[in-house]
């Protein structure tokens, strides 16, 4: 995992982080949509996020300013070498200090495989990463089989990425740019397997977590967005 980053010129800089970069990057689709939202949007935070945020009048979460932006942060996970690669990683902070905000964003993308499908033909290390990340996130026993795996460890990945920065508040928020919110049901039965305080509509805290306090949201995205279509850098 690299730790050098340079700023962007465009949003056209985001496409060669990705994963599979001349197949994710198409017009309509999330890592595009989100690309063309945030270049927009900086230096701040996407209006909708600080929205969603500041609806639930906690101090630690309201009047955010976004002091870096990061796309496709990697965070290594024991169990194996593939890392977590969250799609935004801002570090934000207000009058009461740092905030890590990891963002996933969605247009009409599922969030892969259930936790179910991952255990079956597992490896030793997948089992131990699986139990690995339901122990950070205060489980005494197993999610559910329905539960997405994907949220699991985007979750654990803004956890992580406070502790290294010190920072008292790690958020997961989904950025679905689908004018359906097509499956937030995924995301209210990751939300339904933990002991959880709801804080404002689409937005949780987890209980039970050592260290930061741990906040997931579901944020819908601008739907002007899906519209945004930025040059390929692999013309």
């Amino acid at each position: 995992m690299k730790r050098i980053y340079t700023p962007t010129q465009s949003g056209t800089d985001w496409q060669r982080l990705l994963g599979k970069p001349k197949l994710h990057w198409k017009k309509g689709r999330s890592a595009m949509s989100a690309a063309a939202c945030w270049e927009e949007s900086q230096p701040r935070l996407p209006a909708e996020i600080s929205a969603l945020l500041d609806s639930c009048n906690d101090p630690a979460i309201s009047g955010l300013d976004m002091l870096l932006a990061i796309p496709e942060w990697e965070v290594a996970l024991p169990g194996g070498e593939t890392v977590s690669q969250t799609d935004i990683m801002a570090i934000c902070r207000n009058n009461s200090g740092l905030v890590i905000l990891g963002v996933e964003a969605k247009v009409d993308e599922p969030f892969g495989p259930t936790l179910a499908e991952k255990k079956s033909g597992a490896s030793k290390g997948q089992l131990e990463r699986i139990a690995y990340l339901e122990q950070e996130l205060g489980r005494s026993t197993p999610f559910g089989d329905e539960i997405r795996y994907q949220l699991l460890h985007r979750t654990v990945s803004a956890l992580l990425t406070a502790r290294a920065f010190h920072a008292p508040v790690a958020i997961m928020l989904i950025q679905s740019f689908s004018p359906e919110s097509k499956w937030s049901e995924d995301f209210s039965a990751f939300c339904a397997g933990h002991l959880c305080t709801q804080l404002a509509p689409g937005v949780y805290e987890i209980q039970g977590i050592k260290g930061p306090r741990l906040i997931v949201g579901w944020c819908k995205g601008n739907a002007k967005y899906l519209y945004a279509e930025l040059p390929s850098a692999f013309d």
